[in-house]
């Protein structure tokens, strides 16, 4: 990765000296990028600090050679030490494994391990970088696993972004792991990496950037429209972007008992024979557009009640906003720079604003979900995961702010870790 972005900067902040030009910062798995600061009361300094990111993170990854690491969970130090921990010690867990292979949860790592792929085709907002500038991505997610739910997570990364090596990559290493974390796999194939995947394996399969996303944005939801005083299943829900957060979300709030939803990629409205489409799109129009309506965002959003954006910066515009229902609830999380800016937002008149970002208040964020459902799925041993899983996921996440308002909708993960009350709800459902 060029840091062309970062002397961009820097040459803007030249140029500015002394004005209100900032950046802003993104969640702990986004990309940090320039953006124009709209609080007056943020200046240069606060430019120069949070630029010291880039420098910070590049520092401390130079320094240590990334972030993960690995360590032995028995001492080392005597002969006696390395006969047990190696050979000839180790024969006996071999022989008994070979003896009931379901020993391997008990014997091995297997039973609180997943491993952290990618192909490199997605990677945050820098779209199609490769596996290897996707590395330090798959460390950052891993050792979030560690610190949250005591998971090990192993990075990996493929050289290859053809889906049937892929799928044949991961279903040969997929002996040594109690769970696959699909990670930075762009549309559309990574809906059917995750489908073979699950058909084939006899361990959990998630794709986070499907299924994080949907738990937390739901769990968002059910907050916001606790707010408001509206009801799931008589909102109008605007969901822009059809990749695979957007589909997802969809597939996700159809469960809840969501039953007026519109979806948008860049050609407008997806509906069956519309150009443009593909087999996925296809699925979901079939169901949330019968009538085979079409569109562009604006001509959506009028009328909505919520709004839900998994797309591009700077798409809805106050007026868009103003033509929704009132008390409006506006989720723009485009990373780094959202669809519409919360000052924005509020202009426009929405009741309850949250982005993907760290700055503003209701920070909707994968790191409330991933950690604790892994822990959730890895501790009930369970093949598939299962709607009823997600819907008890983003409950328990939203339950974890007992009065929610405008401004707390979700935990902050400095406030509280989610991970074991996700896991519990995992837990409880196990048959």
């Amino acid at each position: 990765m060029s840091y062309n972005g970062l002397a961009e900067a820097r040459r803007r902040l030249r140029l500015d000296a002394g004005s209100t030009a900032g950046v802003v910062r993104g969640p702990p798995d986004s990309c940090w990028l320039p953006t124009t600061c709209y609080k007056t009361e943020r200046l240069t300094k606060n430019f120069i600090d949070d630029m010291n990111y880039y420098e910070a993170s590049l520092a401390a990854y130079k320094k240590n050679h990334g972030v993960y690491t690995t360590a032995s969970k028995m001492p080392l130090e005597s002969k006696d030490d390395l006969s047990t921990a190696y050979t000839p010690g180790i024969a006996e867990p071999c022989r008994q494994i070979a003896a009931d292979p379901s020993l391997v949860y008990e014997l091995t790592m297997k039973g609180n391990s997943v491993v952290v792929v990618s192909d490199g085709s997605a990677i945050l907002g820098l779209g199609n970088i490769g596996p290897l500038a996707g590395l330090p991505v798959m460390e950052g997610k891993s050792v979030l696993y560690k610190k949250y739910a005591n998971v090990d997570a192993i990075p990996l990364v493929l050289a290859s972004q053809e889906v049937d090596e892929i799928i044949e990559a991961i279903r040969m290493i997929a002996p040594t792991f109690g769970g696959i974390h699909l990670e930075d796999i762009a549309a559309p194939a990574c809906f059917e990496v995750e489908r073979r995947l699950s058909a084939m394996l006899d361990i959990p399969v998630m794709h986070d950037d499907q299924h994080a996303t949907a738990i937390v944005t739901l769990a968002g939801l059910i907050n916001a429209l606790k707010v408001v005083g509206k009801n799931i299943g008589e909102v109008k829900i605007v969901i822009n972007g059809a990749g695979a957060a957007g589909l997802a979300i969809v597939k996700l709030l159809l469960a809840a008992g969501a039953k007026h939803q519109v979806v948008l990629d860049s050609k407008g409205i997806i509906a069956v024979g519309r150009e443009g489409m593909n087999s996925d799109k296809d699925e979901f129009a079939k169901i949330i557009n019968v009538e085979g309506r079409t569109g562009t965002l604006a001509e959506a959003m009028a009328g909505a009640d919520v709004f839900i954006g998994v797309s591009k910066p700077g798409l809805v515009s106050v007026e868009m906003v103003k033509s929704m229902n009132e008390k409006s609830i506006v989720f723009a999380l485009a990373n780094p720079e959202p669809e519409i800016l919360p000052s924005l937002a509020a202009e426009g008149g929405a009741a309850v604003i949250a982005t993907g970002r760290s700055d503003f208040p209701n920070q909707i964020n994968n790191v409330l979900v991933f950690p604790g459902l892994f822990r959730g799925l890895l501790d009930s041993r369970v093949k598939t995961l299962t709607d009823e899983m997600r819907l008890a996921a983003a409950q328990a996440i939203a339950e974890l702010v007992q009065n929610p308002t405008a401004d707390k909708i979700v935990p902050a993960i400095t406030e509280v870790n989610p991970a074991p009350f996700v896991a519990a709800a995992i837990a409880k459902l196990k048959v």
